[in-house]
């Protein structure tokens, strides 16, 4: 039988570790920034990146009651951003504006990237869904991923997919649908997505995969006719197009993009930064905003979202090794 003593320590040690968490909801409620927060952009002023983080800051600052701001440290495919905020101070006053690329895609590409993309960061929440939508020429007659593989299977060599180089999302979605598809197409980088869409309708390329939001008003127009999204589900603006995953079970090329601290934040500060970024994802006019640039809302707690980060990097990874694109 318990005696007196270790009952009354038992009890103590209860009431301590919810004294504790009592706190810690406190604080996460009540902390409160004396200075900017700052919202590191992996990419440059004016993209799609940058728009989704001024659209988030304006946001986040409703509910901390301070400033939040843009700081775009673009550069080395977003390496010097991502560095960047993983060596700054623990203090919730850099957050990185995290992406697929740089935190999953470039540390299975690069030997000397400067950071681990799991333990140097405390993850806060996802943000977003990017899928990329997956377009073929006009005169080719396919009309659906099933027999785009057919298609392909009976002449082989005879399509090229267009990326905007080598190790982009873009470019490995290509690789993916080889891979997964049984099929060979030709891989041909470019320096952009317009020229891209250029030779496309042009009849000089035969197929991409792009960012939804730069070419679904071309399939619209019937310019060039869409085949796919890339994200193992639908997109929750564009329900009419397929998911390749629909013929291709567990195809799912996400071009993500999260928040994330220093590793080391305090669980408080990252708790208060999550309840700032989700609420801000459930305001009419953000999530307005984020249709328009082709991106679904996808708020999580911190626990999920660095689950689902661990994940990317190890399934990036193993995509990177198996199309033979080894780490230089």
């Amino acid at each position: 039988m318990m005696k007196r003593r270790q009952v009354f320590n038992v009890i103590g040690g209860a009431l301590a570790v919810l004294a504790m968490s009592s706190a810690a909801s406190v604080f996460a409620q009540t902390w409160q920034p004396d200075k900017p927060i700052r919202i590191v952009n992996v990419f440059s002023a004016g993209g799609p990146g940058d728009i989704l983080a001024r659209t988030l800051a304006k946001g986040m600052a409703e509910t901390l009651n301070t400033s939040v701001i843009v700081d775009s440290k673009p550069g080395a495919g977003g390496i010097i951003a991502t560095s960047y905020v993983a060596k700054s101070a623990p203090d919730g006053y850099n957050i990185l504006l995290s992406h697929l690329g740089p935190h999953a895609i470039i540390p299975a590409l690069r030997k000397d990237v400067p950071y681990d993309p799991v333990r140097d960061f405390a993850a806060i929440s996802q943000v977003s869904f990017g899928p990329t939508l997956l377009v073929i020429r006009n005169d080719i007659p396919v009309h659906n991923v099933k027999e785009l593989i057919d298609y392909a299977k009976a002449n082989p060599g005879k399509l090229a997919f267009g990326s905007v180089g080598v190790g982009s999302t873009t470019h490995l979605a290509g690789e993916m649908l080889n891979l997964m598809g049984g099929i060979e197409t030709l891989h041909i980088p470019y320096k952009g997505g317009q020229e891209i869409l250029a030779d496309l309708m042009g009849g000089r390329l035969s197929m991409a995969f792009i960012g939804i939001s730069g070419v679904v008003h071309f399939a619209e127009q019937g310019k060039v006719r869409a085949l796919g999204v890339s994200t193992l589900k639908r997109s929750v603006n564009f329900p009419n197009i397929p998911a390749v995953s629909e013929t291709l079970p567990g195809f799912d090329l996400n071009s993500w993009y999260g928040l994330a601290a220093a590793a080391g934040t305090p669980r408080p500060i990252i708790m208060r930064l999550n309840q700032a970024v989700n609420h801000a994802l459930k305001q009419p006019e953000i999530i307005e905003t984020m249709k328009k640039g082709g991106i679904d809302p996808n708020g999580t707690t911190p626990e999920e979202s660095a689950a689902f980060v661990k994940a990317e990097v190890e399934k990036w990874a193993k995509v990177v090794k198996a199309v033979n694109l080894a780490p230089n």
